[in-house]
């Protein structure tokens, strides 16, 4: 069964480009919402998954946890996390789990969208990636587990615009 000409070229990432522009939306929500356009669907979601657990296991004083954050942060093989961490950086744990959560839903939707268009043999757009080179530019931090946490990982807040 053909699909119908309006799905033809679908783009994936249509619904983070709506979110990037969503007045409504915390402004942080917007950008990591923007910084999600153009990377893979697989790479996206699971990224993000990747560092949101090793966010928990850092609140969580888990073992290990600080290593994993600090290995994930310090990896030399791309900084679309780094990137995502650092949007969030500073807004306090909570906050920062609760933005990566909703991103989360949205890349898991745009996964499923993706499979779905897959399976109906539907074209989709191109992705275009947001980066202009194979590997990191600048500086990486240390991959030390010892780093120290800073304040806003402890500030208690109210419920936020989430």
């Amino acid at each position: 069964m053909p699909a119908p000409s309006h799905l033809d070229h679908f783009d994936l990432d249509i619904g983070l480009r709506d979110a990037s522009c969503e007045e409504n939306l915390p402004p942080v929500r917007r950008a990591i919402a923007a910084l999600c356009i153009g990377v893979g669907v697989d790479d996206a979601y699971l990224s993000v998954r990747e560092l949101r657990e090793a966010v928990s296991l850092v609140h969580e004083n888990a073992p290990g946890g600080r290593a994993k954050l600090a290995g994930i942060l310090s990896t030399q093989c791309d900084d679309f996390q780094r990137a995502i961490y650092y949007c969030l950086a500073g807004r306090g744990v909570v906050e920062m789990a609760a933005a990566m959560d909703w991103l989360l839903t949205m890349l898991k939707a745009r996964g499923r969208t993706a499979a779905w268009l897959s399976r109906m043999r539907v074209r989709r757009k191109d992705l275009v990636s947001p980066y202009v080179s194979e590997a990191p530019d600048g500086p990486v931090v240390s991959a030390s587990p010892d780093f120290e946490l800073g304040q806003s990982w402890f500030v208690e807040r109210g419920p936020g615009p989430y």
